[in-house]
């Protein structure tokens, strides 16, 4: 292929190839020559332009396929654009004269065809530039279409367009000709040609005047009787056509100069709607036929007809546009109503034609004004609406009050209003629903009425009306749910009232039905009890039926419809225990909700169906006798039961389809007898196969069938013509109890099929059931009678028989495959077979796609080898002998689905067979039915075959390509099934098509081509093929995918043709895939596609349509847009993928785009709250805003993107607002960092960051949170919550001490203060509450008073909760109530908690600099005042924080408990919403539990105030304090309060923490830890925890758990804390005990004393039952995990082992140390033999930790584990175990043991462990000498090494060890205990002295070097103290000199460097101070050396002055290495 890439044809090689390969590669020429021409330069091109030409004309010769026909011409039209247009004459005519050629042979028309094309792309593309030519050329085309066949037609309607396109208006002298001839081409019996004829006039009408003036009723009429016949492209192209003209006669109203030539007349909008009206009413007939019809009675317009009439409307409305609706929009309303009205018999008629008529107007109603409007338009359209159904109502109440006079009269009139009413209800029902609670003020605006003229239709004599009504009300309820329950309570009183009115009675019945319908879609629910007040209401109407026998049908429907309704709401787990109840009432109810028959005309059949109600009742055996009685009964009664009948048995079917089969099994026989009556019954007329027959065809197999089987846009009104002219399709008044059953997808009504046709699906259906559960014999018998049955049956009825049978036994034979069952011997086997053997060559090619189906499944049933084989060898045999288009397709299909389903059964040698067969069958260019089929069903055998069709990957491929090469055009089908063929063989081959191979690449070649001729394909649903195809190929091999060309390719199709409906392409499943693809485009390469697509905008012309202008939103605002528009729920969520993928990668980088992008979708609806409150002006006044709202959104339509887009669109954008904040914390820190943004923006401008945009997005925040939409309204809190959350602590440069988060909080009050109003629904309100009290503990506000305002709007509804559950609204469900209330308790427990938290940091000595300076921001008065704010309503806040507690315990407990629960429930939830309530506890318990446990801390445990205490709140605990807390008899004692409290808390924690469940948040852990902790700060909850052990160690366990299940630090660290604060409880109970006991035997021996503390006499811990070793374990546990070596068995060797060092994380360093805390408190826990036991594991551990984490840090700092090691050894040394005498020696032992092992630390393990750090070896070391007993240091052996130690460190270089070595000894040789400090003195003072004096001969340099000298004296200072008197001179004459030495003169002073006057301050203040002290010596040494007194002298005088005034230095220099490292509370040493 890649010698095709050249400019010139490489005919050498083109000569060599196959016939194949020749058309492959001539269309892969002109496919790259396209590309190439508009790439090279114009002289070039002239240059090959001769050659060129002719090999392109040569090739026009070569009869080329269609595709390549289409680009040859593109080809020639861009080569003489581009080039010379010398020889374009000659071209033009060779091309006629192929065209006249007299040759009519079939392999002539190719050429001729070709021939047409490339005249049309020559005048498309040089337009006017060929001059007069154009006449000879349309003359010459128009006579060729005399003779043309349908594909000539096609073409030549389709130059016709390009040619009109390019001329334009200079082609007006051919206009009238040409219309002529498309008027003739759109009624061609071709649908291509019909399409292509609409194409031509569509293009003519923009220049042909005459079409929308003089001619408009002609092409009118004209457009009507194409619609005749038609099938869905036809309807969509001339519904195109006429809507547009239609459109253009009303637009050019105004008659240009243009118009002013011709004698235009001037249509008006009535005329237009007449017109189209006609075309509804009356079709295609015209207006003078139609009499002589209408007297005959035969003229019933064609469905086809009025269903394109309808698409013609929307298409007209939609052309005019959505400003146009809204100002015409009354005019509009009144005409659509009126197509259903009594003024046009014609069109409601019969049943039948009223309810297709009714779709038809819906259909125009929901597409105008629910795809057009805004919702402000939209609520003003609904009072038109609301308007319209009054005045119908008004004539009806004028009827029926004037009933007695002319009552036939008025039944006729009521009948009139009847569809209107409907079809108003339905559109305002739909309306609502979709405008959701945005619709609010328009049904509290008083002067539209809404609510009371829908009901006040509930009383309309018809009923489909009172359903209408009612489904109406359901869809109100479902938008505004805080309406549901008021219209409830309104409808069950109208109800109880008008009891004596039948219509009352069914219509306020079939209103209720809906409301309870809605509660399933309204989160909030209803209350309770409710559903006892209707169960009641129900009873009362079965009771009172039997009555009045005028009534009793009503009464009896009505009763039971209640009943029915109200079980929809009873949960399957209700049931459960119903039925464990052994009541056979639920299922008595759930029966007869399937099976009352709707109108008992006798009272006989009421008693008849009471009597089988008892059956039923008495046991679950329905006896069919009751079955063959109703036959009976029918034969006495006849028609009036007929329906009721029918009914009846559709409910049993139903109800037993629902049942197990095991319990009706008495019965089968009677009732399959019954079935096969139903199923063959001599009365049925109408084949209903579209309903039954889908369900039992394979998916895949629909696609071939009718387009109308697949989902369109029109699906709605389109369904009509599935079903055949005699068949009604669904409404609602056929099954009045779907009205609250169905789940309706979208908001569309219910429409339950006419009970004739239901029966029967329900009699298939159940068929399948039975038949598969009766014995074989029956099997059979049955079987045959079916055969037989379909045998003697003739002509029509014949298929209709034909088509229920088969249903049935197909539905029989998928129920046995699922239940993997056997059919039965072969004589079951023969009947089965034969009737799908008649069905498979039987006319309807659904029946056949479900035999085929069947086919395959009695192979599975069967279930042998050689029965498959022979089925299909007899598929093979018909295949080769038959010549009938009807066996062929059946056939093949048939051998695809066996292989489908057994694909095993082959070998290779079947596939092959199969494979030649259909290659065979799918070139028969006779019939492209035959193709179709065979090529799905090849595409089939691919998809099953997998691996084991690689062979024949290549002819197969090769096969399509050449088919998509020269199937023509008009057969779409065929080429649909082409794309299924090559989707498969792509998916076939999936990643080998990576490949590099030369097969490889060639097949890619060809999958790449083959995409390539589908894209260019005219049919949609090919176009679909292709992109699906791209998108495997993009997955599979995304590098030879060209992304720019398939992404400029989706883009056009989304936003092209966007006049239609303003959507983009008008194919559903095309805009489907173009999603779909996208979709996975954006995945991998977001921001390249987001590129070329704006690209693509900027090279195109003007082409696209601006709709959704990609120029300034880009793709992602055009994706926001067609989100708006769109209604496809699977495209929505498409949609939405797509764009959160495009978020996810490229939101950070384009921060300010998408940021603008969801502003102007939220502000662009801004302006809608300030309109509705004007809305509810005068009608006059509403008008002109109206206008003016119309020639506003004209103006701002540059500036907003966004028009007026729906609440759903702002919704998804305020969450992408919160989805940018949180990409934006994964991105650059300078994100939330003003000060660092604003710095990297000045560098480059181009830097974006997210918090220069915080104005923006408090500003989307606050929008959101006042909307009208209650969903906006919670995206918009939580979007507010969001940025509370992350910018809280970002502080404000310009002013220190301050937030930049303060200055917005006037919008976050305003933003709040609406959601605490009285009417706002409680889930708004709870998540309000959550903003609020995020709002109050981020501090960003520090004033009090401007904290005030939130805190007010807390404090309101505390005072609303605190009536408790009954005093809340009765609008919604009681949990709802809950919900409401424990939010408002988690939103104070959260602010209290932080006020507590900052209270405590603020009153504690300040720690950081940190902590000063946010203290100095909050000001003492925050910190403060906000506990104070609290505290106000402190008590009664922990009155009902701790109910709320005791709820919640009691909701957890197990089930085996509920019944010692409270009956009517607990503080805020009843015992019958405890299901509900509990998800609601669980969000909120544990913020509420650790501000409970707080406030307990903050009493003591101390309740000041009596008499709240205890009745209040153990009143759920115990039955007994029940019945005696009102009389107050038993009150308890404080401790028992507090026992009860302690116990709740602790209980609640335990539970909690015990067995976490996977979905516990982080918060709840945390919180449930700190509240632990703020429990155990208490010393009473210590005490109690201390006393009892097994608590202890219950705790700790759980505690265990917790560390191991979750990895959080935060919550270990937690976690440790506690485990801390319960060991120091049992430190104190041991300290306690002991005390006590010396107490009391105070005179006693103190060796009789029983010893304390665990462990006891033996020193034994016994696993489960020591506290202290739970506490081992955990500590082990948080140890090993983040220093693994410090395991033995790990390691591999015990004790130590060379590793190097490791500095842990920061909170690895953390939990370290809290674990070295817990363990060195062991040993107080423990008695004397017990510390003997554990303290070898604790010494391990310590020094284990040390030795692991002794890593050199500059500076000389110690790590933080390190010295929280050494604190920990200083706390076990210094223990007072080991000074009991009990253990002393045993201590003593294992301490030398320690301090060896520390020693061992520093002796090169093979020479390499020498990373330690010698500090804190050293400072161990120290530790040790001071903290031991001397006997455990003082011996010789340590000693020495302890001094060696020294010495070597004190010869280190590194300044800072040596400062550290000084400081250490220092505090050695201060030991008061001479036997420990002496060897050391004397080992070391001689070294220390030599190296001060080497110092001081060379001067120090440095400031480390000035502190080493300092530290140094220090020592020295420190010996001469100690020393003895007769030593001390010695000392005192070694420290002088040096000291003197460093003294300055007045002279040098001025000239010295800082360091030297450091040094001279710091030797002179201590010659100061030694003088005084030892001045003997200081004397007789200043005597004997003059100088050095000179000296001294000297430099005192020049110091004299500053001495007094400077403060000395030495403090600041000695901190100035230290104050990095991290000081720890108390020093170690």
């Amino acid at each position: 292929m890649e010698l095709a890439h050249s400019l010139l044809l490489n005919e050498e090689a083109y000569s060599q190839l196959g016939e194949v390969q020749k058309a492959e590669f001539i269309f892969d020429w002109l496919r790259y020559l396209e590309k190439l021409l508009l790439a090279t330069s114009r002289s070039d091109v002239r240059e090959k332009q001769k050659t060129l030409v002719e090999q392109l004309l040569s090739l026009l010769n070569s009869s080329p396929g269609p595709p390549t026909r289409k680009l040859l011409a593109k080809n020639l039209g861009i080569l003489y654009s581009i080039g010379d247009t010398f020889s374009v004459y000659e071209t033009i005519d060779k091309c006629n004269d192929l065209i006249r050629s007299k040759d009519d042979s079939p392999s002539y028309l190719p050429t001729k065809l070709a021939a047409v094309v490339c005249l049309g792309s020559l005048y498309k593309k040089l337009g006017r530039i060929l001059g007069n030519t154009f006449t000879d050329t349309v003359g010459n085309i128009l006579k060729a279409v005399k003779s043309a066949e349908s594909q000539g037609r096609y073409e030549i309607m389709l130059s016709l367009q390009n040619i009109l396109n390019g001329l334009g208006a200079a082609a007006a002298p051919c206009h009238r000709d040409v219309y002529k001839a498309a008027r003739s081409c759109l009624t061609d019996r071709s649908m291509a040609v019909r399409c292509a004829a609409a194409k031509c006039l569509l293009e003519l009408q923009n220049e042909a005047i005459f079409m929308w003036s003089t001619d408009l009723d002609s092409v009118a009429t004209l457009c009507f009787k194409s619609f005749e016949g038609s099938n869905y492209d036809v309807r969509i192209s001339v519904s195109k056509l006429l809507g547009t003209v239609l459109a253009k006669a009303i637009i050019s109203k105004h008659p240009g100069a243009a118009a002013s030539r011709h004698s235009t007349r001037r249509v008006s909008l009535e005329e237009v709607l007449e017109l189209l009206g006609t075309g509804f009413l009356r079709g295609s007939s015209g207006f003078l036929r139609a009499s002589g019809d209408m007297l005959k009675g035969t003229s019933s317009v064609s469905r086809d007809v009025r269903v394109g009439v309808t698409q013609a409307y929307v298409v007209f409305v939609s052309t005019l546009g959505g400003a146009w609706l809204e100002k015409n929009f009354a005019a509009f309303l009144s005409h659509i109503l009126s197509l259903v009205s009594q003024s046009h018999p014609k069109a409601t008629q019969t049943q039948i034609d009223a309810v297709c008529s009714r779709r038809c107007v819906s259909f125009i109603l929901r597409a105008t004004i629910g795809g057009l409007l805004g919702e402000k338009a939209q609520i003003a359209a609904a009072k038109d609406i609301c308007q319209a159904i009054l005045k119908l109502k008004k004539v009806v109440d004028a009827v029926m009050s004037d009933g007695n006079l002319e009552t036939r009269l008025g039944s006729a009139d009521v009948a009139a209003s009847q569809h209107m009413l409907v079809c108003a209800l339905q559109e305002l029902g739909n309306l609502i629903h979709g405008l959701g609670t945005t619709a609010a003020p328009l049904l509290q605006d008083s002067s539209a009425g809404v609510l009371d003229s829908v009901i006040s239709v509930v009383l309309h004599p018809s009923i489909s009306v009172r359903l209408a009504s009612a489904w109406c009300l359901h869809c109100i309820a479902v938008a505004l749910p805080s309406y549901l329950t008021p219209l409830l309570d309104r409808c069950l009183e109208r109800l109880t009232v008008l009891k004596s009115s039948p219509e009352a009675v069914t219509g306020f019945s079939f209103a209720v039905a809906a409301l309870l319908g809605a509660v399933k879609h309204c989160p909030l629910g209803i209350p309770h009890g409710k559903g006892k007040i209707i169960m009641t209401l129900a009873e009362d109407l079965l009771c009172s039926a039997a009555q009045n026998s005028r009534l009793s049908a009503q009464r009896t429907q009505a009763g039971w419809l209640l009943i029915a309704a109200l079980m929809t709401l009873v949960s399957p787990k209700d049931l459960e225990t119903e039925k464990s109840r052994g009541d056979s009432f639920t299922w008595q109810a759930r029966i007869l909700k399937e099976k009352y028959i709707l109108k008992g005309k006798e009272s006989y059949l009421v008693d008849n169906v009471s009597s089988i109600q008892s059956d039923l009742t008495k046991k679950l055996n329905i006896k069919p006798v009751n079955l063959f009685r109703l036959s009976s009964i029918l034969k006495t009664y006849g028609s009036p039961l007929k329906t009721p009948s029918v009914v009846y048995r559709q409910r049993l079917y139903e109800l037993l389809i629902l049942l197990p089969p095991e319990t009706y099994e008495g019965n089968l026989c009677p009732i399959l007898k019954e079935l096969a009556a139903d199923l063959t019954a001599p009365d049925i007329q109408v084949a209903a196969s579209t309903f039954l027959l889908p369900p039992l065809c394979h998916q895949d197999d629909l696609l071939i069938l009718s387009p109308l089987l697949q989902e369109t846009d029109h699906r709605f009104i389109e369904e009509q013509l599935l079903l055949g002219n005699g068949i009604t399709c669904g409404s609602l008044e056929y099954d009045p109890y779907s009205i609250f059953e169905k789940d309706v997808e979208g908001d569309s009504v219910p429409k339950p099929l006419p009970p004739t046709l239901s029966v029967i699906s329900s009699a298939v259906k159940l068929f399948g059931v039975v038949c598969a559960h009766v014995g074989e014999a029956q099997r059979r018998l049955i079987l045959e009678q079916l055969l037989d049955s379909v045998k003697h049956t003739k002509g029509a009825r014949q298929q209709v028989v034909q088509l229920h049978v088969v249903s049935s036994v197909s539905s029989f034979l998928k129920y046995v495959a699922g239940l993997k069952g056997n059919l039965g011997p072969e004589e079951i086997r023969r009947p089965a077979l034969a009737l799908v053997m008649g069905a498979l060559e039987g006319p309807s090619p659904l029946l056949r796609c479900a035999a085929a189906e069947a086919w395959a499944r009695l192979a599975q049933v069967v279930d042998d080898g050689a029965f498959t084989a022979a089925l299909a060898q007899v598929s093979f045999d018909k295949l080769k002998s038959a010549r009938d288009a009807v066996t062929r397709t059946g056939h093949s299909l048939a051998l695809a689905s066996l292989y489908r389903y057994l694909g095993g059964i082959s070998s290779s040698q079947h596939l092959n067979s199969c494979v030649g067969i259909l290659y065979t069958l799918s070139q028969d260019s006779t019939s492209p039915d035959v193709q179709t089929w065979a090529l799905h069903s090849l595409s089939l055998i691919i998809d099953s075959a997998g691996p084991l069709y690689h062979t024949h990957v290549e002819p197969t491929l090769s096969l399509i390509i050449m088919l998509l090469l020269n199937v023509p055009p008009t057969h779409a089908e065929v080429h649909q099934s082409l794309g299924r063929c090559l989707n498969a063989l792509i998916t076939a081959l999936g990643p080998e098509l990576q490949g590099n191979s030369t097969s490889v690449s060639t097949l890619r070649t060809s999958c790449l081509l083959g995409c390539a001729v589908m894209q260019d394909n005219p049919d949609c649903l090919v176009q679909a093929q292709a992109i699906s195809c791209l998108q495997q190929l993009h997955m599979f091999a995304p590098r030879h995918v060209n992304l720019s060309s398939l992404v400029s390719c989706l883009c056009e199709i989304l936003l092209d043709n966007s006049v239609l409906v303003n959507l983009c392409s008008p194919y559903l499943l095309l805009r489907r895939a173009v999603l779909a693809c996208l979709r996975q485009l954006v995945q991998r390469e977001a921001a390249e596609v987001s590129e070329h697509a704006v690209m693509l905008v900027k090279d195109s012309r003007e082409e696209l349509t601006p709709d959704a202008n990609i120029r300034e939103v880009g793709l992602e605002g055009a994706l926001l847009t067609l989100l708006d528009k769109e209604t496809d729920q699977r495209l929505c969520h498409d949609i939405k993928e797509t764009l959160n993928h495009m978020l996810t990668s490229m939101a950070v980088d384009k921060l300010s785009f998408w940021l603008k992008l969801c502003k102007d979708v939220l502000a662009a609806s801004a302006d809608f709250t300030t309109v509705t409150c004007v809305d509810t002006m005068q009608e006059e006044e509403g008008d002109k805003g109206d206008d003016a709202s119309v020639l506003t959104t004209k103006n701002d339509g540059r500036l907003h993107p966004f028009t007026n887009p729906r609440w759903a669109t702002r919704v998804f954008a305020a969450e992408c607002v919160c989805r940018i904040i949180n990409q934006c914390e994964n991105a650059h820190s300078a994100h939330f960092d003003i000060a660092l943004a604003q710095e990297m923006r000045k560098r480059d401008s181009r830097n974006d960051f997210l918090v220069l945009h915080l104005a923006d997005l408090i500003r989307m925040a606050f929008m959101a949170a006042t909307d009208h939409s209650d969903q906006l309204r919670l995206s918009g809190l939580e979007t507010l919550l969001v940025v509370i959350r992350r910018f809280a602590t970002i502080p404000e440069p310009e002013f220190p001490g301050h937030v930049i988060l303060e200055q917005y909080q006037a919008n976050v009050g305003a933003a709040l203060r609406p959601a605490f109003t009285s009417e706002t629904p409680p889930d708004v309100t709870a998540k309000a509450c959550q903003v609020c009290s995020a709002w109050i503990a981020s501090g960003v506000v520090s004033d009090l008073n401007d904290l005030r305002r939130v805190h007010q709007l807390l404090v309101s509804s505390l005072t609303k909760i605190q009536v408790g559950k009954e005093a809340l609204s009765h609008l919604y469900n009681e949990s709802a109530s809950t919900m409401e209330i424990l939010a408002v308790l988690k939103a104070w427990a959260e602010v209290y908690i932080i006020a507590v938290e900052r209270h405590k940091t603020h009153n504690q000595p300040l720690k950081t600099a940190a902590c000063s300076e946010e203290s100095v921001r909050n000001g003492s008065s925050s910190s403060d005042g906000l506990l104070d704010l609290v505290h106000a309503d402190l008590s009664t806040l922990s009155r009902l924080w701790l109910s709320a507690l005791q709820d919640f315990a009691l909701l957890t407990l197990p089930s085996e408990f509920a019944s010692q629960l409270p009956v009517e429930g607990g503080a805020f939830y009843t015992a019958e919403t405890s299901e509900n309530a509990k998800l609601h506890y669980y969000s909120s318990w544990a913020l509420i539990l650790h501000a409970t446990a707080l406030w307990l801390t903050s009493t003591g445990f101390v309740v000041a105030d009596p008499d709240e205490g205890a009745p209040n709140l153990s009143r759920p605990v115990t039955p007994t304090s029940m019945c005696q807390g009102s009389s107050g008899v038993t009150v308890k004692s404080p401790e028992d309060v507090y026992t009860e409290r302690f116990h709740l808390i602790l209980g609640i924690s335990v539970e909690f923490l015990c067995s976490l469940r996977s979905d516990a948040t982080m918060e709840s852990i945390t919180a449930c830890l700190h509240a632990l902790q703020a429990l155990l700060d208490v010393p009473w909850p210590r005490s109690k925890i201390g006393s009892d052990q097994d608590l202890g160690i219950e705790l700790l366990n759980v505690l265990h758990r917790v560390i191991l299940t979750r990895e959080s630090p935060s919550i270990q660290l937690a976690s440790l804390e506690v485990v801390r604060q319960i060991i120091c409880a049992a430190q104190e109970h041991v300290k306690e005990k002991r005390r006590s006991a010396e107490v009391d035997d105070g005179a006693a021996e103190k060796e009789t004393l029983p010893e304390f503390g665990e462990g006891k006499d033996t020193g034994g811990l016994v696993p489960g039952k020591s506290l202290v070793f739970a506490t081992l374990e955990l500590c082990v546990c948080i140890l090993v995990r983040q220093l693994p070596e410090l395991n033995p068995k790990l390691t591999g060797s015990p004790g130590v082992k060379a590793a190097k060092p490791q500095l842990l994380s920061e909170d690895g360093s953390r939990l370290v140390s809290a674990a070295l805390v817990i363990l060195s408190e062991l040993p107080a826990v423990c008695s004397p033999e017990g510390s003997i036991s554990i303290l070898p594991t604790i010494l391990y551990l310590t020094i284990g930790v040390l030795r692991e984490t002794a890593v050199k840090l500059p500076g000389g700092q110690l790590s933080l584990t390190v010295a929280a090691s050494l604190q920990a050894l200083k706390g076990i040394l210094s223990s007072p175990m080991a000074r009991a005498e009990k253990s002393h020696t045993a201590w003593t032992d294992l301490l030398r043991s320690a301090l060896t092992t520390v020693l061992d630390c520093w002796d090169p393990v093979d020479g390499t462990h020498q990373e330690l750090d010698e500090v804190s070896l050293l400072t161990a070391i120290t530790v040790f000498i001071l903290s031991t007993s001397p006997e455990v240091t003082t011996i010789p052996c340590l000693q020495k090494r302890c001094i060696e130690k020294f010495k070597a460190t004190l010869e280190i270089k590194d300044p800072m060890v040596q400062i550290k070595t000084y400081q250490l000894l220092l505090s050695i040789f201060q030991y008061p205990n001479p036997a420990v400090s002496y060897p050391y003195i004397y080992s070391l003072v001689s070294s220390i002295v030599e190296k001060l004096q080497e110092i001081d001969k060379r001067k120090p340099e440095d400031t480390t070097e000035l502190q080493i000298f300092q530290e140094g004296i220090k020592v020295l200072e420190a010996l001469v103290a100690i020393a003895e008197e007769h030593h001390r001179s010695q000392l005192v004459a070694c420290l002088l000199p040096i000291l003197i030495s460093f003294l300055l003169d007045e002279n040098a002073l001025g000239s010295a460097t800082s360091i030297m006057r450091n040094l001279h301050d710091f030797a002179l203040q201590n010659l100061m101070q030694i003088g005084p002290q030892y001045s003997s010596v200081f004397k007789s040494v200043m005597a004997s050396s003059p100088a050095l007194k000179a000296r001294l002298e000297a430099a005192i005088k020049g110091n004299q002055e500053s001495v007094k005034v400077k403060i000395p230095t030495s403090k600041h220099t000695k901190n100035s290495g230290k104050n990095l490292s991290i000081q720890l509370k108390t020093n170690f040493l």
